[in-house]
C-alpha cells in the first residue's frame, strides 16, 4: 500500500482548502517571506495558468521562466515546462514538492566534457594517448 504525503501533518486534500494565511504559517521564514512581498504580474499570469490548466480549460503546455515561484497545493499534479538557460525542462508537480522553488528541479548547468585542446595549447597538451 504506497504511503499517503501529508505535509507537516496536514493531508494534501486539506491543503487545498486551506486559507492562505494559514498555509503561509506552516512553510519556513524564506517561502513565507517570498509569499508575503507580493506576487508580480508574471507569476499571476501563471498561476492563473496552472489553475485553467488543473480546470482543463487549457490544453497547451505552460512555458515559464519564472524559477523563482513556490510550489503551492493547488498546483500538484500539473505539468511545467520551466526554462533551464537553454532549453524547457517538462517538470509534472508532485505533492513532494511543496514549498520548494520551480527552478529546484531544472538543473542550469550540465556535465563539461572537455573535448581536444584549444587554440595556445602547449605543445605537450596535444598529445593524447591511444590506450
Amino acid at each position: 500500500m504506497a504511503k499517503k504525503f501529508d505535509y507537516r501533518g496536514i493531508p494534501i486534500s486539506e491543503l487545498e482548502s486551506i486559507s492562505m494565511e494559514k498555509l503561509f504559517q506552516l512553510f519556513t521564514a524564506r517561502q513565507r517571506r517570498s509569499l508575503t512581498r507580493g506576487i508580480t504580474d508574471g507569476k499571476r499570469k501563471l498561476i492563473e495558468d496552472i489553475k485553467a490548466t488543473k480546470a482543463n480549460k487549457n490544453k497547451n503546455a505552460i512555458r515559464t521562466h519564472l524559477r523563482d515561484l513556490i510550489v503551492l497545493p493547488y498546483m500538484v499534479g500539473v505539468t511545467i515546462n520551466i526554462f533551464s538557460g537553454k532549453e524547457f525542462v517538462p517538470i509534472k508537480i508532485a505533492p513532494e514538492m511543496i514549498g520548494h522553488y520551480l527552478g529546484e528541479y531544472v538543473i542550469t548547468n550540465k556535465r563539461v566534457q572537455h573535448g581536444a585542446p584549444g587554440v595556445g595549447a602547449s605543445r605537450s597538451s596535444l598529445y593524447v594517448p591511444l590506450k
